[in-house]
C-alpha cells in the first residue's frame, strides 16, 4: 500500500507540474480501475507530447483503450483557448508485435513515421524490440 501511495502521490506532482499528465480510467460504476493513461515526454516548447496507455487484462478487447485515446487526442490537438491542451503533434509508440495497441493509431488517423529497429528490450529482457512511431499533428 505504501508504494501505491507513493506512486499516486509523485504522478500527482508531475500532473501539477506539467511534467507528466496521467489519467486513470475506472468502470462505469466508478468502482473498478480498469486502465490507465495520459500524456507523457511533453515538451510545452512546441508543444507536443506522447500518448501512453495501458488497460487491464480482464478488460482488454472492449474499446476502453480507444475510447480514452481519443478522448485525449481531441483534448490535446483542441487549441488552449477551447479548452484543449494545444498541442501541435502528438505522438503513440507501441512494439509493432502488439496488434491491439497499434489499431488504436491507425483507426484513429495518425500517420506511422518511424520504425526504430532494435530500440528497447521486451518485457522479460530476454531480446530486443522495435518501436513503431505514430503521430498525429494539427
Amino acid at each position: 500500500m505504501e508504494q501505491v501511495r507513493a506512486n499516486l502521490t509523485a504522478a500527482a506532482e508531475r500532473f501539477h507540474s506539467g511534467e507528466e499528465l496521467r489519467y486513470h480510467v475506472w468502470d462505469a460504476a466508478g468502482r473498478e480501475l480498469i486502465g490507465s493513461s495520459g500524456f507523457h515526454a511533453l515538451d510545452w516548447r512546441v508543444p507536443k507530447g506522447e500518448i501512453g496507455y495501458w488497460t487491464a487484462t480482464p478488460h482488454t478487447g472492449q474499446g476502453h483503450a480507444l475510447e480514452v485515446v481519443q478522448a485525449l487526442t481531441t483534448l490535446a490537438l483542441t487549441p488552449q483557448g477551447s479548452g484543449g491542451l494545444g498541442f501541435h503533434r502528438l505522438e503513440i509508440r507501441c512494439d509493432p508485435l502488439n496488434g491491439r495497441s497499434r489499431r488504436i493509431p491507425e483507426r484513429l488517423g495518425y500517420g506511422l513515421d518511424a520504425c526504430l529497429v532494435n530500440d528497447t528490450v521486451s518485457s522479460d529482457g530476454t531480446e530486443l524490440r522495435d518501436t513503431l512511431v505514430y503521430s498525429l499533428t494539427r
